[in-house]
């Protein structure tokens, strides 16, 4: 599928631009009212579950947002959208998430956040957008890539955001 040819580059000054990041992605996802999957990735410590917490406080989520390390995946179910937050570090073998009926979450206008998705890989749907976090200074860098013509509507809408982080 041919989506967007460019991805988005931001530098997260620190972790409140990393959620604010996750706030606007929650935000262009509730504007285009469709389902969404977002694979993240980066190394330990990077900001992938900062930038879900603030996808789940943009939704209107008030309470604690724990990585789901050992449950593999945190429901969310109360929010518009319902949002799951999958974190696969500990998963063992990608069959492990048949087990769990993983197939279940990704069903009508869900939004799915997958932290170490490539050890889902061949269980997992294709991602509509693939975000990778890395250590870039003093600051993170996130690297936002269209995956599916979902995924490039929203990375368009990401992209018009006044995010409070710098593009390059």
């Amino acid at each position: 599928m041919d989506v967007a040819e460019q991805n988005l580059s931001l530098f997260l000054e620190d972790e409140v631009a990393t959620e604010n990041l996750g706030r606007g992605l929650a935000a262009v996802v509730v504007q285009a009212g469709q389902r969404a999957t977002v694979f993240l990735d980066g190394n330990l410590g990077t900001g992938k579950t900062t930038l879900s917490r603030g996808v789940m406080r943009g939704l209107g989520h008030e309470g604690a947002v724990k990585s789901p390390t050992y449950t593999i995946v945190e429901p969310y179910e109360h929010l518009s959208p319902p949002a799951y937050h999958f974190d696969l570090y500990r998963l063992g073998d990608p069959e492990e998430l048949e087990y769990m009926g993983i197939r279940d979450y990704f069903q009508g206008q869900s939004l799915c956040l997958i932290e170490w998705p490539e050890r889902g890989q061949g269980i997992l749907p294709d991602p509509d957008l693939w975000i990778r976090l890395s250590v870039s200074g003093d600051g993170r860098r996130a690297l936002v890539s269209a995956a599916t013509t979902v995924g490039a509507g929203l990375q368009a809408r990401l992209a018009a955001m006044p995010l409070s982080s710098h593009r390059g």
